[in-house]
C-alpha cells in the first residue's frame, strides 16, 4: 500500500493540518496515561523542525450533549504536549470561526497548535447533530480550508470515516500523507496479513465470536494456525458437544462457529484446560478442568496445559498476531493465560511479533516486555478492521505515492 509520507510534502512556510490521536485519559484537569501523546511527537517534531506551522486537531471521549463539553477539553493535552516538546502550544478552545482562523493566521514557521476536541462539533445548540463523527461535508471542507497539507497519524480512528480525517484528506488542496506512526501501522499491519513469514500464527482472544468473526473468516485464509482463547473459546466448544457449565456462549452464534471449525481443519487451536470458577468474582472458588465444565461453573482463564500447547504452536512462528486476553484479565485471578501467554512472546526473538487491543497491549506493559516486541498497535478497533481485510477509510484517503 504506497501511500505518501510526511517527508514527501513541502513543509517549509505551510499550514499543516495534522490528526493526531490524543484520546487519552484525563482526571482532574491532569492527562493520566501520555502514551498516545508521546507516539504522535515523531512526526510533529518533523513538521515543525522542517519549517512548518502544526495545526493539530483530535476527538477526546463522546460528546453527546453540552454538558459533556467542560469534562472533554483538550486544554490538559495541550499543556502536556507543551512539556513533552519543551516549547510552547497555543490551545484554542473552540473548533471554527474568528478565533481559531485568528491564531493560525498569527503562527510562524515552527509553531505548534491544538484545536479544542473535534468532537464539540457533535453537539450544535444543545442538540446532538454528529457533524464531526457523521463526516459532514462542510466542517471537513472548512477545516481543510484553515491548511495547505494533511498529515494524518490518527490510526486509532483510521476506521471511522469523520470530518477531521476523511472530510480534511478529501477537501484539502494539497496533498495527504501519513504520518509516521500510521506508516508503521500499515508497514506491520499490512505486511503481517497480506505478505507475512511462515509459520504465521494469530492469537485471538476476547469475550465475544461475534466482534471476531470477521478476522477470523479472514485469517483463516492467511494463517497457519489461530489460536483461540478468552470467552469465545467457549461458544466452539459449545459447537464441538463440550459442556460449558455457565461459561459465556454466544447461543446465535453456535452455528457460524461450526462453519469455522468445518473450514478450519486443524488450523484452530482450543483451549484443552480451563481454569473454572463458582461465580464470576476474583475471589471466587476455582479448579482446573479438562474436557466437559460442569453446571454451576464457569471458565474464565485457560489452563496450564492450554498455555504449554499455546507456547508449542507459537515456539517456531515468523509471524505472529496477537489481539485479545486468553481469560478475564481484569481480575488478577484470571490473568494468568494472558500473561504467560505475553511473557512468551517476548521471548520469540526472531519473529515478527505485533500485539493489538486494550487487554494484551496493558499485559505486555505489564510484564515489561513491550520492548521486545516488534510491533504495538495503537488502534484496538483499526487493527481489528485491518484484520478482516476491509479498507480503512482514515488510510483510503490518503493520498497515493
Amino acid at each position: 500500500m504506497a501511500k505518501l509520507i510526511v517527508e514527501d510534502l513541502p513543509l517549509e512556510g505551510k499550514k499543516v493540518l495534522m490528526r493526531v490521536d490524543f484520546n487519552v485519559p484525563i482526571k482532574d484537569g491532569v492527562v493520566g496515561d501520555d502514551n498516545r501523546i508521546v507516539a504522535a511527537l515523531p512526526t510533529i517534531k518533523y513538521v515543525i523542525d522542517h519549517g512548518g506551522r502544526a495545526i493539530l486537531f483530535s476527538h477526546l471521549g463522546r460528546i453527546k450533549k453540552e454538558e459533556d463539553k467542560p469534562g472533554l477539553s483538550l486544554r490538559p493535552v495541550a499543556e502536556r504536549l507543551s512539556n513533552l516538546l519543551n516549547k510552547p502550544v497555543t490551545f484554542v478552545p473552540v473548533t471554527e470561526g474568528k478565533q481559531l482562523e485568528d491564531a493560525i493566521d498569527n503562527m510562524k514557521n515552527g509553531d505548534v497548535l491544538l484545536v479544542q476536541n473535534t468532537r464539540y462539533e457533535d453537539v450544535k445548540d444543545g442538540e446532538y447533530v454528529k457533524r464531526e463523527s457523521g463526516n459532514d461535508p462542510e466542517l471537513g471542507k472548512y477545516w481543510a480550508s484553515l491548511g495547505d497539507v494533511f498529515v494524518n497519524d490518527a490510526f486509532g480512528t483510521a476506521h471511522r470515516k469523520h470530518a477531521s480525517n476523511v472530510g480534511i484528506a478529501t477537501n484539502m488542496p494539497g496533498k495527504a500523507a501519513a504520518g509516521y506512526l500510521m506508516e508503521k501501522e500499515i508497514k506491520f499491519l499490512g505486511d503481517a496479513v497480506d505478505n507475512p513469514e511462515r509459520p504465521f500464527v494469530a492469537i485471538l482472544g476476547g469475550a465475544k465470536v461475534s466482534d471476531k468473526i470477521g478476522v477470523i473468516d479472514n485469517l483463516l485464509d492467511k494463517a497457519d494456525k489461530i489460536i483461540i482463547g478468552g470467552g469465545m473459546a467457549y461458544t466452539f466448544y459449545a459447537a464441538k458437544g463440550i459442556k460449558v457449565g455457565n461459561s459465556l456462549v454466544e447461543k446465535d452464534k453456535i452455528d457460524v462457529a461450526k462453519q469455522i471449525l468445518d473450514k478450519a481443519g486443524d488450523k484452530l487451536v482450543l483451549p484443552i484446560d480451563n481454569v473454572v470458577a463458582d461465580k464470576f468474582n476474583n475471589d471466587a472458588d476455582t479448579k482446573v478442568v479438562e474436557g466437559d465444565i460442569d453446571d454451576g461453573w464457569m471458565a474464565l482463564d485457560i489452563g496450564p496445559k492450554s498455555v504449554e500447547e499455546f507456547k508449542n504452536v507459537l515456539k517456531d512462528a515468523k509471524t505472529v498476531v496477537w489481539n485479545g486476553p486468553m481469560g478475564v484479565f481484569e481480575m488478577p485471578n484470571f490473568a494468568k493465560g494472558t500473561l504467560e501467554i505475553g511473557k512468551f512472546l517476548g521471548t520469540l526473538t526472531d519473529a515478527t511479533t505485533i500485539v493489538g487491543g486494550g487487554d494484551s497491549t496493558a499485559a505486555v506493559k505489564e510484564l515489561g516486555v513491550a520492548d521486545k516486541l516488534t510491533h504495538i498497535s495503537t488502534g484496538g478497533g483499526a487493527s481489528l478492521t485491518y484484520l478482516e481485510g476491509n479498507e480503512l477509510p482514515g488510510i483510503a484517503a490518503i493520498s497515493d505515492k
